[in-house]
């Protein structure tokens, strides 16, 4: 438990990034004395001081009662610290019956969990291992090669390879410095190419775009109350107006600033509309929208629009990747009464994320939860060509812990790897413009009413993770499928072998 309490401490708000490469050793040092409870028991302290923000999104604006949180927050955290259980009981597992070292099983067994981590279940990818070096900008400049899943497999490696060598020395064995060696040498070779890249003009771009981003400070118990939306409205308008006098050229406003149903049944939507007219710029705005379909079906959805100067709309993209219990519930079919644990409109639906076209520049769109997914960057700038992307969110629900800084933390990887630059607008923080080094500019404190504003290059570059996308943790995941199954058959042989032995001496006498 005590290596997933420093594992922790690499994460933000504590940034303490060092901690990443040393967290895990005393973990692998002692694991093949308890193979998977070991492991398990470092995964729940991890993921539980990880994630114990959790508990002040369902009890103070989810209305959930403190016991039945803490029930949900312990019972999530168990069901993540089973990947760390799986990993050190298979690489345990591993050395005894195909004699493959576990300083180097780990970290392939390490981020094929991640990854499958990320997809499984929805998908949950918040605080893998690699996100620790956030605030080490020269050993994360790799993400452009291999995406976050890299630098992870690298950070397992010195782990485990340091473990062994201490192991080896505990013993009373020759010292095992070759995998020790073998990962120093990877990490200069990251860190060599981090102040390589650093070097060179990356967050350059021959085209500009003045961005502002505008911060309401809406409080969440207020956002959706019916007789405070005129008020959200003029606030926004009111620092849309000092944008526009700072020379903006675009205005940005964060997920769901608009408190209603956008939509020409909305009083209040010719308001909203207004704002770009008056200040005579463009203005990008989050809104839940609805579609009636066949049968006067209703169905909702988190939006993005943009809107012209003219007070036009030009283009709407939808939010595809929701949030479990928190946007739609993934459990109606079985659990009918069980609804979402914050609570705000009703559940919305996956609609279809199309590029906002502003004149040749093409932006794409992450919504809040979407900013972790790295594959939905990758397909705005490789797939849809955008030179721009945008993301807003409402991290109020978060208050004042972690979880803002982690969020922020994770999407900071998003522009590393794509070379692109993100603005992102949060309703109360943390707003930033985010360069293609992982630069972070402009950035607002929380629960802060301003604007934030400064030139973003429109762009992104071809990189190899852009390319390639998450083709290593998916090695990783066949590769240990391919050891699972050697295993398998390893230790069927094993339990025939005596019978056959048995079989023979019978025929012979």
């Amino acid at each position: 438990m005590a290596s997933g309490g420093a594992l922790t401490l690499a994460f933000p708000s504590c940034n303490w990034s060092w901690m990443g490469w040393f967290a895990l050793a005393p973990l692998f040092l002692v694991m093949e004395e308890r193979p998977f409870a070991s492991g398990y028991a470092a995964g729940l302290a991890f993921f539980a001081g990880s994630l114990y923000w959790l508990n002040i999104v369902m009890t103070t604006y989810g209305g959930l009662h403190p016991f039945f949180s803490m029930v949900a927050w312990l019972m999530l955290a168990a069901y993540l610290a089973l990947y760390f259980g799986a990993a050190t009981f298979l690489a345990c597992r591993w050395r005894r019956t195909l004699h493959v070292p576990w300083w180097l099983s780990l970290p392939v067994l390490w981020i094929a969990g991640e990854y499958l981590r990320a997809h499984l279940l929805t998908g949950f990818p918040w605080v893998s291992i690699g996100y620790s070096q956030q605030n080490f900008l020269t050993m994360i400049q790799t993400a452009d090669l291999f995406g976050v899943y890299g630098i992870g497999f690298l950070l397992v490696l010195v782990n485990a390879a340091l473990a062994w060598l201490l192991r080896s020395f505990r013993e009373r064995r020759r010292f095992a410095c070759g995998p020790l060696v073998l990962a120093l040498l990877l990490v200069m070779l990251n860190a060599g190419y981090g102040f390589f890249r650093l070097r060179q003009p990356l967050d350059e771009r021959s085209r500009q775009l003045n961005v502002a981003l505008v911060q309401g400070n809406v409080e969440q118990g207020l956002k959706w109350d019916p007789e405070f939306k005129a008020e959200t409205i003029t606030r926004y308008r009111k620092l849309s107006q000092k944008a526009a006098a700072a020379g903006a050229d675009l205005i940005v406003w964060p997920e769901s600033a608009t408190p209603f149903y956008f939509g020409s049944h909305e009083p209040l939507t010719g308001a909203v509309l207004d704002v770009p007219v008056l200040c005579d710029l463009p203005l990008i705005f989050g809104a839940p929208s609805y579609e009636v379909g066949a049968h006067d079906q209703v169905r909702y959805f988190n939006s993005v629009f943009l809107a012209s100067a003219q007070g036009e709309i030009l283009g709407r993209s939808d939010k595809i990747h929701l949030v479990p219990f928190g946007e739609y519930n993934p459990l109606l079919w079985l659990l009918p009464s069980l609804g979402k644990l914050v609570h705000g409109l009703g559940d919305f639906s996956p609609g279809i994320a199309k590029p906002l076209l502003l004149g040749k520049t093409r932006i794409g769109t992450l919504i809040c939860f979407e900013a972790v997914f790295p594959e939905l960057a990758r397909h705005w700038v490789r797939k849809e060509g955008c030179d721009l992307l945008v993301n807003v969110t409402n991290d109020a629900w978060f208050g004042r812990s972690a979880a803002p800084f982690q969020h922020i933390a994770m999407t900071t990887f998003r522009a590393v790897e794509n070379r692109v630059w993100i603005a992102r607008a949060a309703n109360t923080g943390i707003s930033a413009l985010i360069a293609p080094s992982g630069r972070i500019g402009a950035a607002t404190g929380l629960f802060e009413e301003t604007i934030a504003h400064g030139q973003v290059g429109l762009g992104g570059t071809r990189t190899l993770y852009n390319r390639w996308g998450d083709v290593g943790p998916q090695l990783c995941v066949a590769a240990t499928l391919l050891l699972a199954g050697l295993a398998m058959r390893r230790n069927r042989r094993q339990r025939t072998e005596p019978l056959r032995y048995h079989n023979n001496l019978g025929r012979r006498f």
